[in-house]
């Protein structure tokens, strides 16, 4: 049972457990930001016999992932079976105390050094003047003695000091070594106990994540274990994929929804350490099998996947199926795809919505057709009233997935348009074009309406160069003819754009026929990948309200 132990610790004792590594830094603690002049002013209200606050240690044999010693000092590792005392609070004095007495060189992660040991006791300071002070160019020789000689200096040290003196070094040296410091130790806690107490010990700071948690949960140094480098590994492997941008969440998501069937924060929380580690290959590798089905599916960028959460039911696919899925199969996982994308299935309650779902996966590979609870009815109107173009949207990033589908060319030589993650973040990023540019519109169209400029319909997926040094602010009219005269296929180029460029009223720069034309192939290309079922009620319309997708399971 969680409990509270209030000890008084002697000076020799706390830095003696410091040094044999008894006391670590766990890796949710945030990085060593005092100063060496903040350090001097800890040891001075020491000096003087000020309290200087309460250490908080989570006492544990459980070993977790420490990313630095106090400071980034590099002390002993604890034996097998030891307890350890992970700082929950007192980093920074815990640090600063020790590094000065041991007179330490500390380097930050900006590779700044600060020397330690330039730390110094005025002799003839009052009590109402720093004693401890960091410069004592102003001081007589014989007036002043570094901290560490203090603390570590014999007793011929004295005979270098004029004998006024003697006293003071003798007071000092007993003040700091006869300190009693206050420690806490939160014993027999587990770890989701501790992270909280550090949540709320550090209140005006950022709360832990989910992921920071398990980090420190799941390490281990005998298998080589650490959740935040296989993390950055599988990152590096997808970026290779254009898939890099799978947040840490997804990935703790699909763990527990293979080992368990449940992806809540609590049930995260409590999943085996082993078990944990023991997946992980397995795990990644479903991953790295489901983003291979969407690539090869045409979506061949993780930017507009409508749904992150998606890799999860995907992956517990793989985990079951270790094959591509072909024939029947496919087209259920394609509809799957397409409901929960168009079905704003994952804009909330995601985790219970992903437990649910698994059993559609489930079925699925089976080889039978799931019974869907939310029905996705697409016509011309849903797709108007919910396609205002931002990048956030889900709806918007199923209907960018079709367009990706396509295998878009780019406008100038038929070529396939080349799509990167850091060119879609944004609305104005490089790849999205406004077919007919807002500006044109705005001065030249007489019906001009900022909803439909600004709207799914009017986008097209085109190379960096076209879209901002070539089109410009032009008119369809005008730039493509200057397309046709170096394209000679370009009607089958914008056929890969879903835009007919003799039915579409381009060459007459008539924005309402290009309109509802292009409105009406996007729904009807929508509609096909959609398995026609009875569903129990209708698609509700979200008009221009942003989709907004939980990126972490918090």
């Amino acid at each position: 049972m969680t409990s509270l132990e209030n000890i008084p610790v002697k000076y020799s004792d706390l830095i003696s457990e410091i040094e044999t590594g008894q006391v670590k830094i766990p890796q949710f603690q945030r990085k060593f930001v005092w100063d060496i002049k903040s350090s001097a002013k800890l040891l001075d209200s020491i000096i003087k016999g000020y309290p200087i606050g309460t250490f908080i240690y989570w006492r544990t044999n459980e070993r977790l992932r420490a990313v630095r010693n106090l400071g980034n000092i590099q002390l002993p590792e604890p034996k097998d079976g030891e307890y350890v005392n992970y700082v929950l609070d007192g980093q920074q004095r815990l640090t600063s105390l020790f590094a000065t007495l041991k007179g330490l060189k500390i380097t930050d992660d900006e590779g700044r050094e600060s020397d330690y040991s330039e730390m110094y006791v005025d002799f003839n300071a009052q009590d109402d003047q720093e004693i401890i002070i960091t410069d004592p160019s102003k001081l007589e020789d014989g007036t002043f003695i570094k901290v560490t000689e203090l603390m570590e200096g014999s007793l011929t040290l004295l005979a270098a000091y004029p004998p006024e003196y003697h006293k003071s070094i003798e007071k000092y040296k007993k003040i700091i070594q006869s300190y009693t410091f206050s420690v806490i130790n939160l014993k027999n806690a587990p770890i989701d106990v501790a992270t909280e107490v550090f949540t709320r010990l550090n209140v005006g700071g950022k709360a832990l994540t989910l992921f920071e948690i398990m980090v420190a949960k799941t390490y281990d140094s005998n298998k080589q274990f650490d959740l935040a480098e296989k993390y950055d590994e599988l990152k590096e492997e997808l970026a290779t994929s254009q898939y890099d941008t799978i947040p840490s969440a997804t990935v703790l998501q699909v763990i527990a929804i293979l080992l368990e069937k449940d992806c809540t924060r609590k049930q995260i929380l409590k999943l085996d350490k082993e078990k944990f580690i023991g997946i992980w290959d397995e795990a990644t590798n479903c991953i790295k099998q489901s983003v291979d089905f969407f690539r090869s599916y045409g979506i061949s960028v993780s930017r507009i996947l409508p749904y992150n959460a998606l890799i999860v039911p995907f992956s517990y696919y793989f985990f079951l199926h270790k094959k591509n899925p072909t024939g029947e199969i496919k087209k259920r996982l394609e509809d799957f795809f397409w409901r929960v994308s168009l079905g704003f299935r994952y804009s909330s309650g995601v985790e219970s919505k992903l437990a649910q779902d698994i059993e559609k996966i489930e079925k699925i590979v089976k080889g039978e057709l799931p019974k869907y609870e939310w029905a996705v009815n697409i016509d011309e109107e849903f797709v108007e009233n919910n396609g205002w173009f931002s990048t956030g949207k889900a709806f918007v990033k199923a209907i960018l997935c079709l367009l990706s589908k396509q295998t878009p060319k780019s406008f100038d030589n038929n070529l396939n348009v080349i799509m990167d993650n850091s060119w879609l973040k944004i609305a104005s990023s490089k790849n999205y074009h406004h077919y007919f540019p807002k500006s044109w519109l705005k001065k030249n169209y007489k019906d001009w309406e900022y909803f439909f400029v600004n709207h799914i319909v009017n986008i097209t997926i085109v190379d960096d160069f076209l879209n901002k040094r070539t089109i410009k602010t032009k008119s369809p009219a005008v730039y493509m003819k200057t397309f046709r005269k170096e394209n000679e296929d370009l009607a089958q180029t914008m056929r890969t754009h879903l835009i007919d460029i003799d039915k579409d009223g381009i060459w007459e720069n008539d924005y309402d026929t290009f309109y509802h034309n292009r409105l009406k192939r996007i729904t009807k290309a929508l509609n096909k990948f959609i398995i026609q079922q009875d569903t129990p009620k209708s698609l509700e319309v979200y008009e221009d309200i942003e989709e907004v997708e939980p990126e972490t399971v918090e």
